[in-house]
C-alpha cells in the first residue's frame, strides 16, 4: 500500500462575514484530505449548525476498524505514544495497523484502509470525536453539557453554534473525560470527580466526572489555546479597542505603572493581557504567574510559572499562586504578571506593587466598585490604601454591535483615591458609547500626572507622544501589519529610535 497523507495544518481560509445569519453557508478543510466543517443556517430548527463531516464507514469497514482498535489498544502504550512527534506517532499507527493487516489476514482495499487510518490516527493520538474541532484555528470554547446533548462551541467569526457531536452513553463520555484526565497530566475519579488543568497545546481543560455532580453525566469544557496570541493591531482591527487607548497602555507600561484588567467570563481579558505584554520594552525582566497556562509571551527575558495542585491527601507538593508570587519578587523582575487574581496572593501582589514592581493583572469584576468591594473583603480582605498603589483599571465586556456578538473595552478607570470605606474616586480618560459605537477620550488623564512628577516629563509632552503613538498604531492597521513578530519588531524598534519609525510610516513630529 501507498504512504498515508493527512495534513492536520491546512490553510486557514478567509472566512466571509454575514450580516443575515440565516445566509450563512460555508465549508471548510480541517483535517485534510479527511475532515471538513459546514455551517450553515437550519430552517428547521431556526439555528446555526457546525457539522463536522467525517469519512462514512460501510459496515465492513466498521468492523474492521473494530477489531483493529481493539487489537491496537492491546499493543500501543499511548501515554509512551503521545510524548512523541505527531508524525512519528502517526507512522507508529500505521506501521504497526499495517503489520496487524497482514497477521490477522484482513482483506482490505487501499481506499478503505485510508478512511480506517482516519479514525485510528483520531482515537489513538487525537481526542477521539472532539480531534477536528480541536484542529478548527476558528474555534475558541468546546463545552459538552453532558450525554445524548449536542456539543457547543464558540467560533471566532459565527458565534455560538450547536454542532453535530454527541456522545451517546455515560460509559463513553466518562472514558473520554478519563482521557482528558491523562492529557492534562492530572487523575479523576468519583473521589475527586473535578478537573481542572491545561492540555499539552496549552488548552484549558474543566471537566466534571460524575452524575452526582450533573445530572446529564460528565461534562468538560475547553478553552482552545492560541499558540500566536492576539497582538494590539489585531485588536484595533476588531474594534474591540481605538488607537488612542492602546498607545495609553504603551505609555503606561514603558514607565512602569500598574494595571487591572477586569470584565465576566470569556470577556477578552487575558486577549487584551496578552496585547498590552507588547509594549513592555525589550530588554525588561517579565515573570508572570498562572493557575494554568494562558499567557503567550514574544520573548526571552521571561519566566513564566504556573501553579501545581496537590498530590493526593494533605496538600503534598503544593505550590499555589501565594508561594509562586512571594518568590517571583526575588527573582528581580521590572514586570509581575498574573493571570487571575482570586484569593490570598493579591495581598502579595499589591504588596510588589507598593514597593515599585510594576505589575499587570486580570480579575472577575463588571465595575471598579465591584473590583474595590472584591479587593476589600473576604477571602481577599486587602487593606483599601494599598489599591491607592493601582493606576488604571480597564473593564472588557460582551457586547452586540449590529448583531454581532463582540468585545469591547469598555471603559478605562484611573484610580485617583479609595477612602477607608472603599469608596473609590476615579477618573475616567476612555469610554466605549455602545449606542454608537464610537470610543471617547477626554485629555486630563491622571496616570500622566503620576508619571510626570516621578520622571520628570510634562502632560503636555506625554500627550503628544499618546498622539504619535496612536497614529502610528492605526497606521499600522491601515497597512495590514497583522503579523505577529512584525508587530513586535515595530514595537521594539520605536524604544531605540521612534524617529526613524515614526518617518518610515509618514508621520511627522509636530
Amino acid at each position: 500500500m501507498e504512504k498515508i497523507e493527512i495534513n492536520l495544518n491546512p490553510n486557514i481560509p478567509p472566512l466571509p462575514k454575514f450580516e443575515d445569519k440565516t445566509k450563512i453557508n460555508v465549508r471548510y478543510t480541517l483535517i485534510s484530505p479527511y475532515v471538513s466543517v459546514h455551517i450553515y443556517w437550519d430552517r428547521e430548527q431556526s439555528e446555526l449548525l457546525y457539522e463536522v463531516e467525517e469519512p462514512i464507514l460501510n459496515k465492513t469497514e466498521s468492523d474492521l476498524l473494530a477489531t483493529l482498535e481493539i487489537s491496537l489498544g492491546e499493543m500501543v502504550n499511548v501515554n509512551i505514544l503521545v510524548q512523541k512527534t505527531v508524525e512519528s506517532m502517526i507512522e507508529y499507527i500505521d506501521k504497526t495497523s499495517r503489520l496487524l493487516i497482514d497477521e490477522l489476514d484482513l482483506k482490505i482495499t487501499h481506499e478503505s484502509y485510508k478512511k480506517i487510518f482516519y479514525y485510528l490516527f483520531r482515537d489513538f493520538i487525537g481526542l477521539n470525536k472532539i480531534e477536528p474541532i480541536m484542529r478548527d484555528y476558528f474555534i475558541e470554547d468546546i463545552d459538552c453539557n453532558g450525554i445524548e446533548t449536542p456539543l457547543y462551541i464558540i467560533h471566532r467569526v459565527y458565534r455560538n453554534m450547536k454542532t453535530n457531536v454527541k456522545y451517546d452513553s455515560f460509559d463513553q463520555l466518562s472514558s473520554f473525560v478519563e482521557k482528558l484526565a491523562q492529557r492534562c497530566n492530572k487523575y479523576i475519579s468519583y473521589a475527586n470527580p473535578l478537573l481542572d488543568g491545561s492540555l499539552p497545546d496549552g488548552s484549558r481543560v474543566n471537566a466534571t466526572y460524575t452524575q452526582d455532580i450533573s445530572s446529564r453525566g460528565p461534562t468538560f469544557t475547553i478553552r482552545k489555546f492560541t499558540k500566536i496570541p492576539w497582538n494590539p493591531i489585531q485588536l484595533l482591527s476588531k474594534g474591540t479597542v481605538c488607537p488612542e487607548m492602546l498607545a495609553y497602555f504603551w505609555i503606561l507600561v514603558e514607565y512602569k505603572s500598574n494595571i487591572l484588567i477586569a470584565g465576566g467570563t470569556a470577556s477578552g481579558k487575558t486577549t487584551l493581557l496578552n496585547a498590552i505584554a507588547f509594549f513592555i520594552p525589550p530588554e525588561a525582566r517579565v515573570v508572570s504567574i498562572e493557575d494554568t497556562r494562558e499567557l503567550n509571551f514574544a520573548r526571552e527575558n521571561w519566566l513564566p510559572s504556573v501553579a501545581r495542585t496537590s498530590f493526593g491527601e494533605g496538600k503534598v507538593g503544593e505550590i499555589d499562586l501565594f508561594s509562586l508570587l512571594k518568590s517571583s519578587f526575588r527573582q528581580n523582575p521590572d514586570y509581575v504578571i498574573v493571570g487571575e487574581v482570586r484569593g490570598k496572593e493579591a495581598y502579595v501582589l499589591f504588596q510588589g506593587m507598593a514597593s515599585g514592581h510594576s505589575s499587570i493583572s486580570t480579575m472577575h469584576a463588571d465595575s471598579v466598585d465591584t473590583l474595590t468591594k472584591r479587593l476589600s473583603t473576604p477571602p481577599i480582605e486587602l487593606s483599601p490604601s494599598l489599591l491607592n498603589t493601582l493606576d488604571c483599571v480597564a473593564i472588557m465586556t460582551h457586547a452586540i454591535v449590529g448583531k454581532q456578538e463582540t468585545r469591547k473595552l469598555r471603559e478605562v478607570e484611573e484610580i485617583i483615591n479609595v477612602e477607608p470605606n472603599g469608596t473609590a474616586v476615579t477618573n475616567t480618560p476612555f469610554v466605549w458609547n455602545p449606542r454608537d459605537n464610537v470610543f471617547y477620550f477626554k485629555k486630563n488623564i491622571t496616570a500622566f500626572e503620576k508619571i510626570s512628577r516621578k520622571y520628570g516629563m510634562t502632560v503636555d509632552e506625554l500627550n503628544k507622544e499618546l498622539d504619535l503613538r496612536a497614529k502610528l498604531l492605526y497606521e499600522m492597521q491601515k497597512k495590514n501589519i497583522f503579523d505577529f513578530n512584525q508587530v513586535q519588531k515595530i514595537v521594539n524598534e520605536y524604544h531605540k529610535n521612534p524617529s526613524a519609525v515614526l518617518s518610515a510610516f509618514g508621520i511627522k513630529k509636530e
